[in-house]
């Protein structure tokens, strides 16, 4: 069963050169952890944002977001904002911002339908002590680990069966962020919830995602199991940011990917990535970019990919260790 299934998602903004989404397939099932990956405009959060029907002014869309057999953009009105309210929240990188600074934390949470007893509950379920003493305080006078507590909490008020985390740890420190990532864990077995993670940081990933997606100009250019992905990453530019990523106990020299990543000022043909990458043929300049299906179940968007796997049952061979490693440091 599938809870939250994106098909061939395309948006485009008004002045935007290229479009922000484009053909993006995503599905999440329930009690599913699935991450999504990627530099910084490359179109992560819009995808979630999709999922809750929170379009740019002025997008048009094609495609499909279906929700449980429901497609959210075709959702207006009341039924738009009873899915928003429902079965569907999202949790922000800045709990601070998500938050009144002069309201106490009990409203915040009971105006999300939640009464006062249900409020504390909820609290006591994300893991804060003396939640009634909680709920009379406000926002600055609780740690940033114990705000993204409280909106978790409030994400959960309606008891949704799919959460969608945009950078929701990334501002806070290393244990705080285990202990978040370990709740939202916990809550995932407890309540077959489908959780979509939005991360820059791959190691964080790999540890908490049984899938993940790696997006790149607005494309899903890989899509693997994190166990597949993380030990045989198969499109250069997964190997490009697993080659930049420092690992506890290497001491290997990191190799950053040249260039930067378009922007939506950009126009391009042919693959998005060929100005960055040391694969590249000259053939990759003018090819429509299409998914090369792999033995494991996954997908790679790559024409070099593709060449290497033909022959070969559908199974992309990756290269060695070494290799990737010589080829993310020409690009």
């Amino acid at each position: 069963m599938t809870l939250l299934d994106i098909k061939d998602l395309t948006v485009r903004i008004p002045g935007a050169a290229r479009p922000v989404l484009d053909s993006v397939s995503l599905r999440v099932a329930p009690g599913e952890v699935v991450g999504l990956v990627g530099e910084s405009g490359s179109g992560k959060s819009t995808t979630a944002k999709a999922a809750i029907g929170l379009l740019p002014t002025g997008a048009e869309a094609t495609g499909t977001v279906g929700f449980a057999g429901t497609d959210v953009l075709a959702l207006s009105g009341e039924r738009l904002r009873a899915h928003r309210a429902g079965p569907v929240a999202m949790v922000h990188q800045d709990p601070r911002a998500a938050l009144n600074p002069v309201r106490r934390i009990g409203d915040f949470l009971t105006e999300r339908g939640a009464t006062r007893a249900r409020a504390a509950e909820l609290l006591e379920a994300v893991g804060l002590s003396s939640p009634e003493r909680r709920l009379r305080q406000r926002p600055h006078e609780l740690s940033g680990g114990m705000l993204q507590r409280v909106v978790i909490a409030g994400a959960l008020a309606a008891e949704p069966r799919l959460l969608l985390a945009d950078e929701a740890t990334s501002a806070l420190d290393v244990t705080t962020q285990a202990e978040i990532l370990a709740l939202l864990r916990t809550l995932r077995a407890d309540r077959d919830l489908g959780l979509l993670l939005i991360t820059h940081d791959l190691h964080l990933a790999a540890a908490y995602c049984d899938r993940v997606y790696v997006m790149y100009a607005g494309r899903v250019v890989e899509e693997r199991s994190a166990q597949a992905l993380f030990t045989t990453p198969t499109h250069p530019y997964t190997r490009g940011l697993l080659s930049c990523s420092p690992t506890l106990g290497t001491t290997h020299p990191l190799h950053p990917i040249p260039g930067r990543p378009p922007s939506l000022s950009d126009t391009f043909t042919g693959c998005p990535f060929v100005s960055r990458c040391g694969e590249a043929e000259q053939a990759c300049e003018t090819w429509t970019p299409e998914g090369t299906q792999l033995m494991d179940g996954g997908t790679a968007e790559c024409r070099v990919v593709g060449n290497r796997s033909a022959g070969r049952n559908g199974w992309a061979q990756p290269p060695s260790q070494s290799t990737a490693t010589k080829e993310a440091s020409h690009g």
